[in-house]
């Protein structure tokens, strides 16, 4: 029997996998593509650099060869996947950088003809509040009439003074204004934070995550910040280290933000899937299961679930 009403397998909160094989009948993989966008806090625009924790790879390590066509890509990725998972079906999954900084008609050349194949379910597209004008976020509703759109937006936190130590390159307000927009979409938007900023106390990143849970977003995901080299913060961090959350600790953090987070919204990440070899600081989050397995036993051992302080 499970405890949790959005779990199959003992999870004590929701997630993806569940809601993908609910929604789909089957499991379901993400194809990662890069279509070799920038970012507008890299190219001038708001911003040089990109954010302080972005490598050159714009967060998409896992994402195709920017010198292949995206079918080709995705032809890979998936032949990649389907010897993993061969009765899964895939998600092409728009990673690396801004997917909707370019043109309307850019973006069509992109979006379309995955919506197009049959055997795509989705499409999972990431990118920044900023880069959503009234004419994208009509066009991206339109495809939801044909396939399912995750929209992953980027947060990272609520907090102004966190957004620009990070070069994020706009505010929370901006945030919010197109959050409102696309509730009015048939898009599943999701919303990315992040843990463990230098700049934040614990006491901050549980009120992000109480502010993104009231939003009520489809999904949230939440990584720790993973230093990484070649960046920003990896720079500043090999000059003076920073002082970074224990496993012990996240683990905990995490719990705590779950609590706070309605049960029907779709938790898609708890820990990040950096490059291990690019990883400055912390060495834990090298070990995923390790850190998934922390958080299950304690939400047992204590019995917590999702939204249960609401």
């Amino acid at each position: 029997m499970n405890l949790f009403p959005y779990s199959s397998d003992n999870k004590r909160y929701h997630t993806f996998n569940y809601d993908l094989r609910q929604r789909y009948g089957f499991k379901v993989y993400r194809v990662p593509l890069n279509t070799s966008l920038s970012c507008p806090n890299r190219d001038g625009t708001c911003g040089l650099g990109g954010c302080s924790f972005c490598n050159e790879e714009g967060s998409g390590e896992f994402a195709g060869k920017a010198q292949d066509d995206l079918m080709t890509q995705y032809l890979a990725g998936k032949a990649m996947m389907s010897r993993k998972w061969p009765d899964a079906l895939p998600m092409a999954y728009f990673q690396a950088f801004t997917n909707t900084y370019a043109p309307l008609k850019t973006l069509k050349s992109f979006f379309e003809p995955f919506v197009e194949m049959d055997e795509v379910v989705a499409l999972a597209i990431a990118t920044r509040a900023d880069c959503l004008s009234d004419e994208t976020i009509a066009y991206l509703d339109h495809l939801c009439d044909k396939k399912d759109i995750y929209l992953e937006l980027g947060l990272q936190s609520i907090h102004d003074s966190t957004a620009k130590s990070m070069n994020r390159g706009h505010d929370y307000a901006l945030f919010l204004s197109t959050y409102r927009k696309l509730q009015k979409t048939k898009l599943k938007t999701v919303i990315h934070i992040m843990n463990g900023y230098p700049s934040e106390s614990k006491a901050m990143m549980v009120e992000t995550a109480k502010a993104v849970g009231q939003l009520h977003p489809y999904g949230i995901k939440i990584h720790m910040l993973n230093i990484l080299d070649h960046t920003a913060l990896g720079r500043a961090h090999q000059i003076k280290p920073f002082t970074l959350l224990e496993q012990e600790e996240y683990e905990n953090l995490v719990i705590h933000q779950l609590q706070h987070i309605p049960q029907d919204v779709v938790i898609m990440r708890l820990t990040g899937d950096g490059d291990a070899s690019e990883v400055l600081a912390p060495q834990w989050v090298k070990n995923k299961t390790s850190v998934l397995n922390g958080i299950d036993k304690k939400m047992a051992r204590r019995n917590i679930t999702q939204g249960d302080l609401l």
